[in-house]
């Protein structure tokens, strides 16, 4: 037994350092494998707050992102790119009254991603400052400005809230002298209920930031009614006269399409219809558009506010149709001089459409039937017709025969003409 100790003894030195011999081996072909690389995380790491007493209120921090060297292999590495927020850096708030401070930032990596070292961080310490968290309650100024239009008037505002909280850091609260709501009754017509943002406004009435009001915004009504002797009515518009014969109507639209007008005697707009009437618009023989102004045909002793006419607009269109010319003759162009064609059928029909006036006046003369042998020899060909039309507003649906025959031969040598014999 003591024999086996000594020869254990002897080698101990020599199993030492076979072992470290071995581990030295393993590191390295590990770090071969997975080599450690020293550099910048790749981007900024934004600080985050913790341990705030709830009575303060944080009012600056600087710097908001700190740079981080990292120490860690190449794998660590391929993570840190392709993930985020696997680097944090908080500041530790707990135990500081108001006041501004030097505060050390704290940068860990998230758990699970090891091995790793954090080399540096720059900066390390960065300025918090820290005030007390305030509030205040205001009345709700409400500020209206512009006028309703002509022949209405406006009525007392009513907010769903009087009034409104302004939370915050003290010097800000404090800096707030009014909550406005500002309202613009430029040209209205009809009862306003609309939402309306509140605004902290300080001394010089400029927006106070970084302040909270609660609420944020406050719906307002406010009614719009008419003035006595004023009314809102319907334009419309009249017309006389037919437009050609051949032509329709597609549309007649007036602007504006309703006016506002005003009387001294108020039972007159009251016992208006709803309506006034434009001067007639003569329509006889009409083909093209229509775009006038026009006046109003009003009762005596009423008259429309800002005594504009009204522009009248009216679409007049040729009515579409339809009209089939027949048995018009196939012809053949561009034939070399030598050739001859023969078509089957010689004659076909064609349907036009377009509007009805065009088509009234149309002639065979007017369209062409044409098979173009541009190239072609001897022999038998399918060819599809062209049709031709002098008046490009129409256009050819379809003819009787979508393709025809055409058989392309020899021009026949033309016999010559005998001379007649002299008379003795």
């Amino acid at each position: 037994m003591v024999q086996m100790l000594r020869r254990w003894a002897r080698n101990l030195p020599t199993l030492i350092l076979s072992f470290a011999l071995a581990l030295a081996v393993w590191i390295t072909a590990v770090t071969q494998e997975d080599p450690n690389l020293n550099q910048l995380y790749p981007q900024p790491v934004q600080v985050e707050v913790v341990s705030l007493d709830p009575s303060l209120v944080l009012t600056s921090m600087s710097p908001r992102q700190v740079s981080v060297r990292i120490n860690a292999p190449q794998s660590i590495w391929n993570r840190l790119y392709s993930e985020t927020g696997l680097i944090t850096a908080v500041v530790d708030l707990s135990g500081l009254g108001t006041g501004t401070h030097r505060v050390p930032v704290k940068v860990q990596p998230a758990a699970g991603v090891r091995p790793i070292e954090i080399v540096s961080t720059t900066p390390q310490n960065i300025s918090v400052t820290l005030e007390n968290l305030a509030s205040h309650s205001f009345a709700i100024h409400m500020d209206i400005t512009g006028n309703p239009a002509v022949g209405f008037q406006a009525g007392n505002a009513s907010l769903s809230s009087t009034t409104a909280d302004i939370s915050g850091p003290q010097s800000l609260v404090e800096s707030v002298k009014e909550v406005r709501a500002s309202l613009n009754l430029a040209q209205a017509n009809e009862n306003i209920d609309r939402s309306v943002t509140l605004q902290p406004l300080d001394a010089n009435l400029q927006v106070v930031n970084g302040v909270t009001v609660n609420p944020s915004e406050v719906t307002v009504q406010v009614p719009i009614t008419q003035r006595y002797g004023y009314r809102n009515v319907a334009v419309k518009v009249v017309v006389q006269g037919q437009v050609a014969l051949g032509y329709r109507l597609t549309y007649i639209s007036v602007t504006p399409v309703a006016v506002t007008v005003f009387s001294a005697d108020p039972t007159i707009v009251d016992g208006l219809p709803g309506y006034v009437e434009t001067q007639p618009v003569d329509l006889a023989g009409v083909k093209t558009d229509i775009e006038a102004q026009v006046q109003l045909n009003l009762p005596s002793g009423v008259s429309v506010v800002g005594n504009q006419p009204v522009l009248v607009q009216i679409g007049v269109t040729p009515i579409e149709s339809n009209l089939t010319m027949s048995s018009l003759p196939v012809k053949v162009t561009s034939l070399a001089p030598n050739l001859a064609a023969q078509v089957s059928p010689p004659n076909v029909d064609v349907i036009l459409s377009g509007a009805l006036p065009i088509l009234d006046t149309l002639t065979p003369a007017d369209v062409s039937v044409i098979v173009d042998l541009t190239g072609k020899e001897v022999g038998t060909y399918q060819v599809t017709p062209t049709v031709k039309l002098k008046n490009q507003d129409l256009v050819s649906t379809t003819e009787s025969a979508s393709t025809v025959e055409v058989q392309v031969i020899v021009a026949p040598t033309p016999t010559p003409t005998p001379r007649p014999t002299p008379k003795p």
